[in-house]
């Protein structure tokens, strides 16, 4: 018997794995993020990307400027949010074909910084006023380019890419010359004068502060009703009173939460519009301010509650007349205080008594009482009135106290030395109700602004100061957009920026129009000083009271240039300004510092127009900062432009909102509800970070928080996959294994194509529109629906099984196509996984994906009539799927594989395309038969897809040992145990 040729059966076929086509790559699952991406910082800064992207040649600039952090401290969630979202800004105009720039810089002078050093003198037992002003400035600079150090890494560890190693500094010798250049401009064309009104003051800082330095924080605040007597007029010519008007002996009240204005007090208003009454007071309880017979003149509408604020139940008073306005027009008041024992006359004088149109009746009494040194309404009253010196007081010091000579409240602070309540509404409160001027008094909470660098209360208070006019002719001939600043801020915001949400333009549109005069001064010592002299015995309202010479400001300048604003300090530094020109005893050297919001305002004049990285015009492509910098550095930097250069400094204005937790409750180290970047960056990396930012929509307040942070890294681990998938299949793709010519692709790779051109189109329009949410929206999406969910899922069998087909290169040019997409699309957000995706395909010592712009996408691959086919097609997979899915659950099969099912499809149109395709590829089963019979009862269907039914087939055949589908053929071939398939890949 002869040796029969052995028989393999699937059993022991050989085993098959080596053979197949499985994704290689050594990109890891888990990312390893909080150490990895030191390595990828360090790999940039040798080999100088920043750099090499500005010598790419013929490329049309774009500018971001920096609104300049303050260097004092370490970064918080905001700042990682607002540098995120400059750096999403730069990188995807970099790579869209813009020569991108970006110079990061510092606010270096001001309060805050200031604010530091005195805390640090304090602890010492040192007082600032003993250290000579030079070498406290001195201390001050120190402490900045400490923090700018330290701040510079930390925004580094961001990801942020810009000319790190030669920032713009506000303290710069140069940028400190430029701010007092701009500052002269404003001297020199007549928009710079020193008045005397109310500006927000603080007594803790001793300084006035501007709107943007002032937060609003609930305080608890007195409350109080006060008596003005009515003074009726005098008959005829004569002296005496007329005992027989109506209003003899009558009071007027009005109500305060500053008791501690009413010794300021210096009239009484009224609104012309409003009902008034004469109240009678018929009754009493024991505690209580009013007296039996006591008649008011109140508003109509809020005697109720005055007399409940008095104690006075309803039984207890009554109406008893109508006042007519005219009979108030005809009457004075009478101070409370008036007459006191010990008062020296000071309040003796009756008070003014007119209608105002700011005066309602929705709360209070009716009444306004009137200390126009510390109210801006009030005080424009009286000055259109031209009475100003008849009404302003000095009464108030710089440190919050009243002045010493003040009867009964000489020395008195309206603030503790720490910022808490003083001692001076308590003694007015006190004293009025001795000389029995209180009606009433309460308290009340209420929002109070307050310094945002010392958390003190601030107030209102009528001192000298320097202002540029926003309504005052410039005359320097640029007079494009107006003739005043605020005309030609309001023209640049309508016709120059555009607004980024649109709501900002309305913000800062109604800030502009209705804005006071701009509070240029600030008596402190670290800023750049107001360099200009006034003349001695001179009144601010004379022509020469000011110096206005070019030679004085051109050796000011140069100064400045060589020394810094240090020279201003120097000893005989105003001799030497003046020069032989003018005698030095004849003129004053001016000693406040400059806003620091006019030193960040003038930013585009020494970053933009004088570095040779700033830009021609010496105008941004994009101003970006958080909503509150519509009051801040929009605003100060559309002023200062305005009247320096005659339009907005900006083109775009991009405006992110406030970060709030994961309750939208807003972040504070009391609550224990913060979110510090370091933390987050230690625990997954800044990418995860850089996701959040991207994920939200800045435009308005978002939420970060544990919870949040763990479905952001779900979503990193998601495409991250999608990535490596790519790599993994593309592991050893040369040219040659290319299909270049898309007709000659499958219409599933051909569909792919189509969608890449689609999304080209919204990515681009996205990273224009500085929407990073569509973006990443539009990314994601695809890759885990259209790449993930189904287009790798249908081909990896292909990819996987195949060997040298058409339809594998096919599908392997189409990995290439959207691995250099993807990547390159994800890496102005993702910046650090990307450069690691990038460079598992390109390695080298200065590769690099943050090189290379985004691939231009033909339009030829756009196929309208294709998305509508593939969508049908796959309305017909999810049923076919769905309906597998339950024979799967029912453990009928282990794996669709084991499938062959019918699928009946109605619409002609529908069967034709899936006749078009490989139907189980698309599935993921061993073979499907289509059917235009109507579908039977039994057949499985969904709602929601009418004209398709599947009967569920068990296919027939055996399990091929290297494809897994069961396949009639399996076994007939040279190679054992496969299928056709493969026995021609393995051949």
């Amino acid at each position: 018997m002869c040796a029969e040729t052995p028989t393999t059966t699937p059993t022991e076929t050989p085993d098959y794995k080596d053979t197949l086509n499985l994704p290689r790559t050594d990109f890891p699952m888990r990312a390893g993020l909080p150490k990895r991406e030191p390595d990828w910082l360090a790999r940039w800064a040798d080999i100088g990307v920043y750099d090499r992207l500005r010598e790419k040649q013929g490329r049309k600039p774009f500018t971001l400027h920096d609104g300049p952090p303050y260097a004092n401290g370490h970064l918080h969630i905001g700042h990682a949010l607002n540098k995120t979202i400059k750096d999403m800004i730069v990188r995807s105009h970099q790579m869209m074909g813009f020569d991108s720039r970006y110079v990061p810089g510092w606010d270096c002078h001001g309060l805050p910084i200031e604010w530091k050093i005195e805390e640090q003198y304090r602890k010492k037992g040192k007082n600032k006023d003993n250290v000579p002003v030079i070498e406290f400035r001195q201390e001050c600079r120190r402490f900045a380019e400490g923090w700018i150090d330290i701040q510079r890494e930390e925004f580094k560890r961001l990801g942020v890419t810009g000319n790190w190693p030669d920032p713009y500094l506000t303290m710069d010798f140069h940028a400190e010359r430029v701010i007092a250049e701009e500052f002269m401009t404003f001297l020199m064309t007549g928009t710079l004068y020193q008045g005397s009104k109310p500006v927000m003051w603080s007594p803790i800082e001793q300084t006035a502060l501007a709107e943007a330095e002032v937060e609003y924080h609930d305080k608890e605040s007195f409350t109080i009703w006060v008596k003005f007597k009515v003074i009726p007029p005098h008959e005829g010519t004569g002296t005496a009173e007329d005992p027989s008007h109506k209003l003899q002996g009558a009071q007027v009240v009005i109500w305060t939460t500053t008791p501690w204005t009413i010794p300021s007090n210096k009239a009484v208003v009224y609104g012309e519009p409003i009902s008034y009454g004469l109240y009678k007071v018929t009754g009493r309880p024991e505690e209580c301010w009013a007296n039996i017979g006591d008649r008011y003149i109140l508003a109509d509408d809020r005697a109720a509650d005055v007399f409940s604020r008095a104690r006075l139940e309803p039984s207890m008073w009554e109406r008893v007349d109508d006042v007519s306005q005219s009979e108030l027009a005809e009457v004075k008041l009478l101070h409370p205080l008036a007459g006191a024992e010990g008062g020296n006359g000071e309040w003796d004088a009756p008070r003014d008594f007119r209608a105002a149109d700011f005066v309602t009746d929705t709360e209070g009494t009716g009444f306004v009482h009137c200390a126009p040194s510390h109210g801006m309404e009030e005080y424009e009253l009286y000055r259109d009135l031209g009475m100003l010196e008849q009404v302003v007081t000095y009464n108030v010091l710089d440190d919050g106290s009243f002045r010493a000579d003040l009867p009964f409240f000489g020395g008195k602070y309206i603030l503790s030395r720490k910022g808490g309540e003083g001692d001076a509404n308590k003694a007015v409160i006190d004293k009025l109700a001795e000389v029995g001027g209180l009606l009433a008094r309460g308290k009340i909470k209420h929002s109070y602004p307050h310094s945002w660098r010392s958390k003190a209360p601030v107030i209102y208070r009528n001192t000298p100061q320097w202002f540029a006019s926003v309504d005052h002719p410039v005359g320097d001939g640029q007079d494009t957009y107006g003739t005043t600043i605020r005309e030609r801020a309001l023209r640049s915001i309508d016709e120059l920026v555009a607004w980024t949400p649109k709501t900002g333009r309305n913000r800062l549109y109604s800030m502009i129009e209705s804005r006071p005069d701009w509070v240029l001064s600030r008596q402190r010592a670290w800023g750049v000083p107001l360099t200009c002299f006034t003349r001695k015995g001179k009144l601010p309202t004379d022509p020469d009271f000011l110096l206005r010479d070019p030679a004085v400001n051109a050796r000011i300048l140069e100064a400045f240039e060589a020394e810094g604003a240090d020279a201003w300090y120097a000893e005989g530094a105003k001799e030497r300004f003046l020069g032989n020109d003018y005698n030095a005893d004849d003129w004053d050297q001016v000693f406040d510092i400059l806003d620091v919001w006019f030193d960040s305002g003038s930013t585009h004049a020494f970053v933009l127009r004088d570095r040779p990285d700033g830009t021609e015009d010496g105008i941004a492509d994009v101003y970006m900062e958080g909503t509150d910098q519509h009051r801040g550095w929009f605003h100060s930097s559309l002023l200062q432009a305005c009247g320096t250069k005659g339009r907005a400094p900006y083109r775009n204005v991009v405006t992110h909102g406030f970060t709030l937790d994961e309750k939208g409750m807003k972040m504070s180290k009391s609550i224990g509800n913060t979110i510090v970047p370091d933390e987050v960056i230690k625990q997954y990396g800044a990418d995860i970070l850089r996701l959040w930012v991207a994920q939200t929509d800045y435009t308005a307040d978002q939420r970060i928080g544990p919870e949040i942070l763990k479905g952001t890294a779900d979503s990193y681990r998601r495409l991250r996959n999608t990535m490596r998938f790519m790599l993994g299949s593309l592991s050893d793709l040369k040219d040659s294994d290319r299909v270049d010519d898309p007709a000659q692709m499958p219409p599933l790779e051909r569909w792919v194509l189509s969608r890449l051109a689609d999304l080209d189109e919204q990515v681009r329009a996205g990273y224009a529109a500085f929407d990073f949410q569509s973006v990443l929206s539009a990314v994601f999406n695809f890759a885990t629906v259209d790449l993930s969910a189904f287009y790798f899922d249908v081909r990896k069998d292909v990819l996987y099984c195949d060997g040298d087909t058409q339809r594998r290169r096919a599908a392997r040019t189409v990995l290439d196509h959207l691995y250099h997409r993807l990547t390159t699309w994800l890496a102005p957000i993702l910046v650090f996984t990307m450069e690691e995706v990038w460079l598992e395909r390109y390695p080298g010592d200065d590769s690099s994906v943050h090189l290379v712009d985004f691939p231009e996408t033909p339009e030829a691959w756009r196929n309208a009539a294709l998305d509508e086919h593939v969508a049908k097609v796959r309305r017909v997979r999810r049923v076919v799927t769905s309906a597998l899915e339950i024979q799967r659950r029912d453990k009928v099969i282990g794996s669709s594989l084991e499938a062959a099912p019918v699928v009946h499809v109605e619409d002609a149109e529908t069967r034709e395309l899936l006749h078009m395709i490989d139907m189980d590829d698309l599935c993921i089963t061993s073979g499907i038969s289509l059917s235009s019979d109507p579908a039977p009862a039994e057949a499985f269907r969904l709602p929601e897809i009418e004209g398709i039914g599947v009967v569920f087939e068990k296919a027939e055949g055996v399990k091929c040992q290297r494809c897994w589908k069961i396949l009639p053929d399996v076994g007939q071939h040279a190679h054992p145990g496969v299928c056709g398939r493969c026995d021609t890949a393995l051949s």
